[in-house]
């Protein structure tokens, strides 16, 4: 199956991320202390669900020897970076800092994309828990920065290495950790399709070239500390290896002649 997207699916993509972004702004803003995120995951299906989508990572099987992930959305707190399981004991502190990754497939029942229900978006977020340091801030705020550096990269005549090279220039000027074990992706006919899409340059990218089209997840993933991480007991939450504090953000764009259409916008999002 092409990676290049038709202008009708294009379509179907720019409808459901625009749902998928007002879904995050909407269960971000439930993120304070006492709060579960349990509570927030349920929050979160009911929507897709009433949107008439379904929850893209519920279900989840990387290889079929791999559990099934369990929820709606990717909850992940303070050192834990991605893929953390939104359970009733994970309760939000002040103080926190919370991730929430979320995907979605839409419209269900369309006929087009995979199995005819429609296509895959995916968007992130990191927020905080009520009052934080101001180094915690300001990390939300680089990998905010990093990730629209990135996006910036998105014309024709780039390749994905082009967006690689810019995330990591900006946020290892800044002495962050770049992680590298994990990346960003194509989307849209599944939840991951090639390419990947380094949050660092990698000289192996440069065989993607930018093109009307394509459509990509950019997720840079940026830590206070290295760049390493480990994979807890339940095969699934990924957190840094050093405990230090670390920052997701993610967009789905779609690359077209005139400039980036990043699909996944949240209303309330600020540039």
């Amino acid at each position: 199956m092409s990676y290049i997207k038709t202008q009708e699916e294009i379509d179907y993509l720019i409808k459901g991320g625009k749902i998928l972004g007002e879904i995050l702004q909407e269960i971000s803003e439930m993120a304070a202390p006492g709060v579960t995120a349990y509570d927030i995951d349920k929050r979160a299906e009911k929507l897709i669900k009433r949107a008439g989508g379904r929850p893209a990572f519920k279900g989840y099987q990387g290889r079929k020897s791999d559990p099934k992930f369990p929820s709606t959305i990717c909850a992940s707190i303070n050192e834990e970076l991605v893929h953390g399981i939104a359970t009733k004991d994970k309760v939000l502190k002040d103080g926190d800092i919370f991730s929430i990754d979320i995907g979605m497939q839409y419209p269900l029942g369309c006929g087009m994309g995979n199995s005819g229900n429609g296509f895959f978006t995916d968007t992130a977020v990191t927020v905080v828990v009520g009052d934080v340091p101001d180094d915690t801030k300001q990390l939300l705020d680089d990998t905010k920065k990093a990730l629209e550096i990135g996006i910036e990269q998105c014309v024709m005549g780039n390749t994905v290495a082009d967006i690689g090279r810019a995330i990591q220039d900006y946020a290892e000027s800044l002495g962050y950790g770049v992680v590298r074990d994990l990346v960003g992706h194509g989307v849209g006919h599944e939840v991951h399709e090639d390419p990947r899409v380094p949050n660092f340059y990698d000289p192996d990218s440069k065989k993607w070239k930018l093109e009307p089209g394509v459509v990509i997840a950019i997720e840079p993933m940026i830590s206070m500390g290295n760049h390493r991480i480990e994979t807890a007991k339940d095969g699934w939450s990924i957190s840094t290896s050093d405990g230090s504090l670390c920052s997701h953000q993610e967009h789905t764009i779609v690359i077209a002649k005139d400039g980036p259409i990043v699909i996944t916008r949240r209303p309330n999002e600020s540039l």
